[in-house]
Protein backbone atom coordinates (compact mmCIF):
# COMPACT_ATOMS: atom_id res chain seq x y z
CA UNK A 1 0.00 0.00 0.00
CA UNK A 2 1.40 3.82 -1.15
CA UNK A 3 0.52 6.38 0.65
CA UNK A 4 1.29 10.24 0.20
CA UNK A 5 0.60 13.04 2.24
CA UNK A 6 0.29 15.79 0.20
CA UNK A 7 0.77 19.09 2.72
CA UNK A 8 2.81 17.57 4.90
CA UNK A 9 3.10 20.30 7.61
CA UNK A 10 1.93 19.76 11.78
CA UNK A 11 -0.93 17.29 11.24
CA UNK A 12 0.12 15.62 7.75
CA UNK A 13 4.14 15.77 9.20
CA UNK A 14 3.22 13.79 12.30
CA UNK A 15 0.74 11.51 10.87
CA UNK A 16 3.94 10.60 7.95
CA UNK A 17 6.26 10.42 10.85
CA UNK A 18 3.80 7.38 12.51
CA UNK A 19 3.42 5.64 9.84
CA UNK A 20 6.66 5.73 8.53
CA UNK A 21 8.02 4.72 12.14
CA UNK A 22 5.52 1.57 11.80
CA UNK A 23 7.57 0.98 8.26
CA UNK A 24 4.40 1.62 5.66
CA UNK A 25 5.28 2.87 2.51
CA UNK A 26 4.46 6.56 2.71
CA UNK A 27 5.73 10.02 0.92
CA UNK A 28 5.40 13.45 1.90
CA UNK A 29 5.04 16.68 -0.22
CA UNK A 30 5.94 19.83 1.28
CA UNK A 31 7.90 23.05 0.43
CA UNK A 32 10.04 25.41 1.73
CA UNK A 33 12.49 25.16 4.57
CA UNK A 34 10.62 22.83 6.24
CA UNK A 35 11.23 20.67 2.86
CA UNK A 36 14.78 21.11 2.69
CA UNK A 37 15.19 20.12 6.71
CA UNK A 38 13.45 16.72 6.26
CA UNK A 39 15.21 16.00 3.11
CA UNK A 40 19.07 16.90 4.64
CA UNK A 41 18.34 15.12 7.88
CA UNK A 42 15.04 13.08 7.66
CA UNK A 43 11.43 13.78 9.93
CA UNK A 44 11.56 14.35 13.34
CA UNK A 45 9.18 14.18 15.59
CA UNK A 46 8.63 14.91 19.52
CA UNK A 47 6.04 13.29 21.34
CA UNK A 48 5.09 12.74 25.16
CA UNK A 49 8.91 13.84 25.55
CA UNK A 50 10.23 11.60 23.43
CA UNK A 51 12.10 12.92 19.89
CA UNK A 52 12.72 10.21 16.94
CA UNK A 53 13.94 11.02 14.03
CA UNK A 54 13.59 8.69 11.18
CA UNK A 55 14.16 9.38 7.24
CA UNK A 56 11.57 10.04 4.72
CA UNK A 57 10.23 10.00 1.14
CA UNK A 58 9.81 13.69 0.89
CA UNK A 59 9.36 16.20 -2.56
CA UNK A 60 7.89 19.28 -3.58
CA UNK A 61 7.43 17.49 -6.99
CA UNK A 62 4.73 14.80 -7.24
CA UNK A 63 5.98 13.70 -10.19
CA UNK A 64 9.24 12.03 -8.13
CA UNK A 65 6.46 9.93 -6.33
CA UNK A 66 3.94 8.17 -9.10
CA UNK A 67 0.83 7.06 -8.59
CA UNK A 68 -0.55 6.01 -5.05
CA UNK A 69 -3.16 3.86 -3.46
CA UNK A 70 -4.07 7.01 -0.73
CA UNK A 71 -3.62 10.84 -1.36
CA UNK A 72 -3.92 12.07 2.26
CA UNK A 73 -4.87 15.71 1.90
CA UNK A 74 -3.75 17.61 4.96
CA UNK A 75 -3.77 21.63 3.56
CA UNK A 76 -5.53 24.50 4.39
CA UNK A 77 -8.95 24.32 2.34
CA UNK A 78 -7.99 27.38 0.56
CA UNK A 79 -4.63 25.72 -0.80
CA UNK A 80 -6.67 22.78 -2.73
CA UNK A 81 -7.89 23.93 -5.51
CA UNK A 82 -4.47 25.60 -6.95
CA UNK A 83 -2.51 22.53 -6.60
CA UNK A 84 -5.47 20.02 -8.17
CA UNK A 85 -3.54 19.71 -11.57
CA UNK A 86 -0.07 19.28 -9.75
CA UNK A 87 -1.10 16.40 -7.87
CA UNK A 88 -2.23 14.61 -10.97
CA UNK A 89 1.00 12.47 -11.32
CA UNK A 90 -0.05 10.90 -7.92
CA UNK A 91 -3.38 9.58 -8.93
CA UNK A 92 -3.76 6.09 -10.94
CA UNK A 93 -6.92 4.66 -11.67
CA UNK A 94 -7.93 3.08 -8.38
CA UNK A 95 -5.83 5.99 -6.22
CA UNK A 96 -8.46 6.75 -3.14
CA UNK A 97 -8.21 10.87 -2.15
CA UNK A 98 -8.54 11.23 1.40
CA UNK A 99 -9.95 14.45 2.44
CA UNK A 100 -8.09 15.68 5.56
CA UNK A 101 -9.45 19.39 5.65
CA UNK A 102 -11.24 21.51 8.02
CA UNK A 103 -14.62 22.97 7.51
CA UNK A 104 -17.25 22.04 5.04
CA UNK A 105 -15.95 19.36 2.23
CA UNK A 106 -16.24 19.78 -1.47
CA UNK A 107 -17.56 16.60 -1.29
CA UNK A 108 -20.51 17.21 0.86
CA UNK A 109 -23.53 16.99 -1.42
CA UNK A 110 -21.93 13.73 -2.92
CA UNK A 111 -23.96 10.35 -1.97
CA UNK A 112 -26.14 12.56 0.50
CA UNK A 113 -29.50 11.46 -1.65
CA UNK A 114 -32.89 13.36 -1.79
CA UNK A 115 -32.95 16.54 -3.64
CA UNK A 116 -28.99 18.17 -2.76
CA UNK A 117 -27.79 15.29 -4.17
CA UNK A 118 -24.88 17.07 -5.97
CA UNK A 119 -24.99 20.69 -4.95
CA UNK A 120 -21.91 21.52 -5.23
CA UNK A 121 -19.89 24.80 -2.80
CA UNK A 122 -18.65 27.27 -4.17
CA UNK A 123 -17.03 28.42 -0.81
CA UNK A 124 -14.99 25.67 -0.68
CA UNK A 125 -14.61 24.55 -4.30
CA UNK A 126 -14.74 28.05 -6.62
CA UNK A 127 -15.40 26.19 -10.18
CA UNK A 128 -15.61 22.61 -9.19
CA UNK A 129 -11.65 22.24 -9.18
CA UNK A 130 -12.10 19.82 -7.16
CA UNK A 131 -15.19 18.16 -8.21
CA UNK A 132 -13.85 17.87 -11.70
CA UNK A 133 -10.50 17.19 -11.35
CA UNK A 134 -10.45 14.87 -8.56
CA UNK A 135 -14.17 13.09 -9.49
CA UNK A 136 -16.27 12.46 -6.05
CA UNK A 137 -15.91 8.80 -6.57
CA UNK A 138 -12.40 8.75 -4.98
CA UNK A 139 -13.13 10.73 -2.34
CA UNK A 140 -13.01 9.27 1.47
CA UNK A 141 -13.84 11.77 4.59
CA UNK A 142 -11.49 12.36 7.24
CA UNK A 143 -12.07 14.31 10.11
CA UNK A 144 -8.94 15.51 11.60
CA UNK A 145 -8.51 15.54 15.71
CA UNK A 146 -4.90 15.44 16.70
CA UNK A 147 -2.97 18.84 17.69
CA UNK A 148 0.67 19.32 16.21
CA UNK A 149 2.96 22.13 15.40
CA UNK A 150 6.06 22.58 13.71
CA UNK A 151 7.99 23.81 16.10
CA UNK A 152 11.00 23.96 13.42
CA UNK A 153 11.69 23.46 9.75
CA UNK A 154 11.54 19.36 9.88
CA UNK A 155 10.53 18.90 13.41
CA UNK A 156 6.82 18.25 14.52
CA UNK A 157 5.45 18.42 18.03
CA UNK A 158 2.46 16.44 19.06
CA UNK A 159 0.44 18.33 21.26
CA UNK A 160 -2.32 16.11 22.09
CA UNK A 161 -5.51 13.57 20.18
CA UNK A 162 -4.44 10.76 17.70
CA UNK A 163 -7.58 10.32 15.87
CA UNK A 164 -8.46 10.54 12.61
CA UNK A 165 -11.76 9.20 11.87
CA UNK A 166 -12.63 7.83 7.87
CA UNK A 167 -16.11 7.80 6.26
CA UNK A 168 -17.58 7.02 2.95
CA UNK A 169 -20.00 9.71 1.72
CA UNK A 170 -22.53 6.91 1.10
CA UNK A 171 -22.10 5.75 4.93
CA UNK A 172 -20.73 2.06 3.72
CA UNK A 173 -17.75 -0.26 5.33
CA UNK A 174 -15.71 0.08 2.17
CA UNK A 175 -12.66 -2.07 1.90
CA UNK A 176 -10.68 1.01 0.83
CA UNK A 177 -11.62 2.45 4.04
CA UNK A 178 -11.50 -0.41 6.24
CA UNK A 179 -7.92 -1.32 5.23
CA UNK A 180 -6.53 2.49 5.57
CA UNK A 181 -7.98 2.24 8.83
CA UNK A 182 -5.87 -0.97 9.24
CA UNK A 183 -2.76 0.88 7.85
CA UNK A 184 -2.88 3.87 10.12
CA UNK A 185 -3.84 1.88 13.40
CA UNK A 186 -0.74 -0.27 12.78
CA UNK A 187 0.99 3.50 13.01
CA UNK A 188 -0.64 3.98 16.49
CA UNK A 189 -3.17 5.99 15.54
CA UNK A 190 -7.39 5.74 15.84
CA UNK A 191 -8.87 5.41 13.25
CA UNK A 192 -12.22 4.19 13.34
CA UNK A 193 -14.33 3.66 10.33
CA UNK A 194 -17.57 5.90 10.76
CA UNK A 195 -21.33 5.07 9.35
CA UNK A 196 -22.18 8.86 9.68
CA UNK A 197 -19.27 10.84 8.96
CA UNK A 198 -21.12 14.23 8.55
CA UNK A 199 -22.05 14.48 12.44
CA UNK A 200 -18.19 14.05 13.03
CA UNK A 201 -17.75 17.25 10.79
CA UNK A 202 -20.10 18.93 12.32
CA UNK A 203 -19.50 18.85 15.86
CA UNK A 204 -15.57 19.98 15.02
CA UNK A 205 -17.51 22.61 12.52
CA UNK A 206 -19.52 24.05 15.54
CA UNK A 207 -15.98 25.09 17.26
CA UNK A 208 -14.63 25.76 14.60
CA UNK A 209 -17.36 27.92 12.86
CA UNK A 210 -17.65 30.42 16.16
CA UNK A 211 -14.52 30.13 17.86
CA UNK A 212 -11.41 30.75 15.13
CA UNK A 213 -13.30 34.17 14.15
CA UNK A 214 -14.14 35.22 17.35
CA UNK A 215 -10.72 34.77 18.56
CA UNK A 216 -9.20 36.23 15.51
CA UNK A 217 -10.98 39.38 15.65
CA UNK A 218 -10.75 39.90 19.73
CA UNK A 219 -7.24 38.01 19.79
CA UNK A 220 -8.62 36.11 22.77
CA UNK A 221 -8.02 32.43 23.67
CA UNK A 222 -10.61 29.93 24.08
CA UNK A 223 -11.18 29.50 27.88
CA UNK A 224 -11.43 33.26 27.81
CA UNK A 225 -14.04 33.63 24.99
CA UNK A 226 -15.86 30.49 25.79
CA UNK A 227 -16.66 32.17 29.08
CA UNK A 228 -17.14 36.12 28.55
CA UNK A 229 -20.38 36.30 28.38
CA UNK A 230 -20.62 38.85 25.50
CA UNK A 231 -18.45 36.53 23.06
CA UNK A 232 -19.98 32.93 24.76
CA UNK A 233 -23.16 34.44 23.62
CA UNK A 234 -22.05 35.53 20.29
CA UNK A 235 -20.72 32.03 19.55
CA UNK A 236 -23.09 30.56 20.90
CA UNK A 237 -26.03 31.85 18.52
CA UNK A 238 -23.89 31.06 15.11
CA UNK A 239 -23.79 27.43 16.71
CA UNK A 240 -27.44 27.82 17.31
CA UNK A 241 -28.05 28.26 13.54
CA UNK A 242 -25.11 26.16 12.16
CA UNK A 243 -27.40 23.18 14.12
CA UNK A 244 -30.75 24.51 12.20
CA UNK A 245 -29.25 23.95 9.18
CA UNK A 246 -27.98 20.99 10.07
CA UNK A 247 -30.33 19.08 11.27
CA UNK A 248 -32.43 19.97 7.90
CA UNK A 249 -29.45 18.28 6.17
CA UNK A 250 -30.18 15.28 8.37
CA UNK A 251 -27.28 15.83 10.87
CA UNK A 252 -27.48 14.34 14.33
CA UNK A 253 -26.15 16.19 17.10
CA UNK A 254 -24.47 13.74 20.21
CA UNK A 255 -23.90 16.74 22.32
CA UNK A 256 -25.58 20.40 23.06
CA UNK A 257 -24.64 23.87 21.96
CA UNK A 258 -23.66 24.44 25.97
CA UNK A 259 -21.96 21.49 26.30
CA UNK A 260 -19.57 21.92 23.10
CA UNK A 261 -18.66 25.33 24.26
CA UNK A 262 -17.76 24.19 27.48
CA UNK A 263 -15.30 21.75 26.00
CA UNK A 264 -13.99 24.59 24.47
CA UNK A 265 -13.13 26.63 27.71
CA UNK A 266 -11.80 23.54 28.99
CA UNK A 267 -9.02 23.67 26.26
CA UNK A 268 -7.71 26.23 28.46
CA UNK A 269 -5.49 29.35 26.98
CA UNK A 270 -5.25 27.89 23.30
CA UNK A 271 -5.02 29.87 20.47
CA UNK A 272 -7.04 28.85 17.62
CA UNK A 273 -5.60 28.32 14.19
CA UNK A 274 -7.42 31.29 12.53
CA UNK A 275 -5.61 33.62 15.42
CA UNK A 276 -2.78 31.73 14.58
CA UNK A 277 -2.64 32.54 11.13
CA UNK A 278 -3.58 36.16 11.49
CA UNK A 279 -0.48 36.43 14.13
CA UNK A 280 1.73 34.57 11.49
CA UNK A 281 0.36 36.63 8.28
CA UNK A 282 -0.93 33.51 6.87
CA UNK A 283 -4.17 33.16 4.69
CA UNK A 284 -7.06 32.44 6.99
CA UNK A 285 -9.44 29.82 6.39
CA UNK A 286 -12.74 31.81 6.42
CA UNK A 287 -14.13 30.48 3.86
CA UNK A 288 -14.33 26.86 4.36
CA UNK A 289 -15.11 27.29 8.05
CA UNK A 290 -17.34 30.28 7.98
CA UNK A 291 -18.55 31.11 4.73
CA UNK A 292 -19.05 27.68 3.96
CA UNK A 293 -21.85 27.54 6.37
CA UNK A 294 -23.49 30.88 5.26
CA UNK A 295 -23.25 28.75 2.18
CA UNK A 296 -25.48 25.94 2.99
CA UNK A 297 -27.74 28.44 5.19
CA UNK A 298 -28.66 30.04 1.70
CA UNK A 299 -28.86 26.66 0.21
CA UNK A 300 -31.39 25.21 2.89
CA UNK A 301 -33.36 28.75 3.15
CA UNK A 302 -31.96 29.05 6.96
CA UNK A 303 -31.08 32.46 7.98
CA UNK A 304 -27.94 33.17 9.44
CA UNK A 305 -27.88 36.55 11.01
CA UNK A 306 -25.00 36.12 13.65
CA UNK A 307 -22.89 33.95 11.21
CA UNK A 308 -23.14 36.78 8.44
CA UNK A 309 -22.72 39.41 10.69
CA UNK A 310 -19.06 37.31 12.30
CA UNK A 311 -18.35 36.84 8.48
CA UNK A 312 -18.49 39.98 7.33
CA UNK A 313 -15.96 41.42 10.49
CA UNK A 314 -13.63 38.77 9.78
CA UNK A 315 -13.48 39.01 6.04
CA UNK A 316 -12.55 42.91 6.40
CA UNK A 317 -10.12 42.06 9.17
CA UNK A 318 -8.43 39.57 6.72
CA UNK A 319 -8.67 41.58 3.75
CA UNK A 320 -6.92 44.59 5.98
CA UNK A 321 -4.80 42.34 7.19
CA UNK A 322 -3.86 41.32 3.19
CA UNK A 323 -4.54 37.58 4.23
CA UNK A 324 -7.96 37.08 2.06
CA UNK A 325 -9.06 38.23 -1.05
Amino acid sequence: MKICIFGAGAIGGYMGAKLAQAGADVSLVARGPHLAAMQANGLTLIEENVQSTMPVTVSEDPNDLGPQDYVIVTLKAHSVPPVVDKMKPLIGPDTTIVSGVNGVPWWYFHKIGGDLEGTRLATVDPGDVQWNGFGPDRVLGCVVYPAAEVSEPGVVKHIEGNRFSLGEPDGTKSDRALALSKALSAAGLKAPVRPKLRDEIWVKLWGNLSFNPISALTHATLDVLCTDPGTRGVARNMMVEAQQIAEKLGVKFPIDVDRRIQGGADVGAHRTSMLQDLDAGRPMEIDALVGSVQELGRVTDTPTPTIDTVLSLIQLRGRVAGLYN
